[in-house]
């Protein structure tokens, strides 16, 4: 295995996690605060997982992401 490919490929690809769910976190809370489901300052608590299915591992993520 060549360990700085992988790495860069790692990285690639959270990145790409990271542009997407940044664009439709944004999105929904927007909508979300438009319809007057949310008022703008709430926090939100966030789970995220990772699957990779080849290998049988999964990485759950948990957090919170404060709107004020």
């Amino acid at each position: 295995m060549n360990q700085d490919n992988f790495n860069m490929e790692i990285r690639k690809y959270l990145k790409k996690v990271g542009i997407t769910s940044q664009r439709e976190i944004t999105e929904a809370v927007s909508r979300a605060i438009s319809e007057g489901k949310l008022t703008g300052n709430e926090s939100l608590k966030a789970h995220a997982t990772i699957v990779f299915q080849d290998i049988d591992c999964t990485i759950e993520i948990d957090g919170e992401i404060s709107l004020n």
